[in-house]
């Protein structure tokens, strides 16, 4: 066992190789003490050791990582996530994390390039879930409440993982405190989904994500955060000041979009469906905090008051609208507002619920037929994502949301709503898009996010409800974390 004399105790000069004495790392280890009871695990130790250089950010890190060799793909069909049809006798062609090439007939690889045979099967892009909580989608409603912060991190992690081995290679995280995770996996320390951020998502005095206990109230504006806020779930405003100063907050740790909610929700025990949170004014503030930083904000909304009211104050994106009525259908498609919306069509898709969130999430069930038949019918901006919450077996029925779909959509316009169309919505963060560079799509100069599926999901869309069976290849960023080709061929 080794160990080490106490720094006060001894001339620090005379241990010179003496790591654990540094006045750095004992800088760094009162910190990260520090940032665990802020910001969580991850945040603290992240951010220390960054800070003394043992964590090299990501562009620093790659400069010393030793270059993947060109990966040239042939024997495919593909799927591009623009055009219904496959095309086949093609090669392509992935330099770096950018598709550099893809052309017809035979092609010359690159020397030194590794030739992946892909037997036949579809290539596709990486799925994009438009909707999700990475710190939220495993771990149990109590857990979240009592668990340490740093293994809810750790919990967190091992799904961000399970996410990207389900063909997830992208995820808009709608609320938590996801900037930790997004910032250890872009740096390869932890293996998972690219993330879009909201940060916390913003709402009023007993709205939404007001999951404060009643011990915490009364609230006095400018006073002291709850631990709830503390720990980023959510962030309390009232009135348009402090709206704006929270959608600031967000923006400043990174968020690459904002979410304001505008009632109440299905996870919200105290909340009701009908209910109307922020007043345009306090919208307003938010929607301008955001477009001075170029960026957008997306609401959430259930009735048409509330998405009349968010639209009317500058929000460019709905999510949830599964009570909208027609009208508002119109409104929003003559504004040209994207519905971030998600196909709950059973209770299997939620974990138990009891009272009002079991009332709610049965009132967001029977509107959601509604909702898509309206988008389809007035051409809406349609993404697709998945609101899965607080149950590592529900996470599972990510890919199984999408075959939920084959109720409105054929099978090529879903693959497409969860890959280029999931990407033109991402790409609305203009310069707060922390990854520069074109998503779900196969094209020349695209980020290399690409899966390999054993069959054809444009005939058979419940092949990705089964994707550790189907997904014989799986590519993030120009990186192979699933390859069983090889293992074939």
């Amino acid at each position: 066992m080794l160990s080490c004399t106490s720094v006060d105790q001894v001339d620090r000069f005379s241990h010179p190789t003496c790591v654990c004495c540094m006045p750095q790392l004992r800088f760094a280890a009162h910190r990260i003490n520090r940032e665990m009871s802020r910001r969580g695990f991850i945040a603290g130790m992240g951010a220390s050791l960054t800070s003394l250089g043992l964590v090299q950010r990501a562009g620093a890190q790659a400069a010393h990582r030793v270059p993947a060799p060109p990966i040239a793909f042939e024997n495919f069909l593909l799927f591009d996530g623009r055009s219904k049809a496959l095309r086949g006798g093609l090669r392509l062609l992935v330099e770096g994390n950018r598709i550099t090439r893809i052309a017809d007939g035979a092609v010359t690889p690159p020397e030194g390039a590794r030739v992946i045979d892909c037997g036949g099967r579809v290539m596709m892009p990486g799925l994009i879930d438009a909707h999700w909580h990475t710190i939220f989608a495993a771990l149990p409603l109590d857990a979240l409440f009592s668990a340490d912060i740093g293994y809810i991190f750790l919990a967190a992690s091992a799904e961000a993982e399970r996410t990207l081995m389900r063909g997830f290679t992208t995820v808009r995280d709608l609320g938590g405190p996801s900037f930790a995770l997004k910032q250890a996996i872009d740096e390869g320390l932890v293996t998972g989904p690219r993330i879009y951020p909201s940060g916390a998502m913003i709402t009023p005095t007993g709205g939404h994500g007001d999951m404060r206990p009643l011990s915490d109230l009364p609230r006095s504006p400018g006073g002291s955060l709850s631990h709830m806020e503390r720990t980023g779930g959510a962030s309390i405003a009232d009135g348009a000041n402090e709206v704006r100063l929270r959608v600031r907050e967000q923006l400043l740790q990174g968020a690459s979009q904002i979410k304001l909610v505008g009632g109440g929700g299905v996870a919200s025990w105290r909340t009701t469906l009908d209910m109307f949170t922020f007043s345009e004014p306090e919208f307003t503030a938010g929607v301008e905090a955001a477009a001075d930083r170029n960026t957008y904000v997306t609401v959430h909304a259930y009735p048409p008051g509330q998405i009349q009211r968010a639209i009317s104050a500058g929000a460019q994106c709905i999510e949830h609208g599964h009570l909208m009525d027609a009208p508002t259908a119109r409104f929003m498609a003559e504004k040209g507002i994207w519905l971030s919306t998600q196909p709950f069509v059973s209770d299997d898709d939620m974990p138990p619920l009891v009272g009002q969130s079991r009332i709610n999430l049965l009132q967001v069930i029977a509107g959601t037929n509604t909702a898509y038949s309206l988008a389809r019918e007035h051409k809406i901006k349609t993404a697709f994502g998945t609101d899965l919450l607080f149950s590592s077996t529900i996470t599972e029925r990510q890919g199984s949301m999408l075959t939920h779909l084959t109720r409105w959509y054929d099978n090529a316009d879903i693959l497409k709503m969860a890959t280029s169309v999931n990407g033109e919505l991402l790409a609305m963060s203009g310069p707060r898009n922390p990854y520069q560079g074109k998503l779900g799509v196969i094209e020349k100069d695209a980020l290399a996010d690409l899966l390999v599926i054993d069959g054809n999901p444009v005939d058979d869309i419940e092949l990705v409800a089964r994707p550790d069976k189907t997904l014989v290849f799986i590519m993030k960023d120009g990186s192979v974390y699933k390859d069983t080709l090889s293992a074939v061929h």
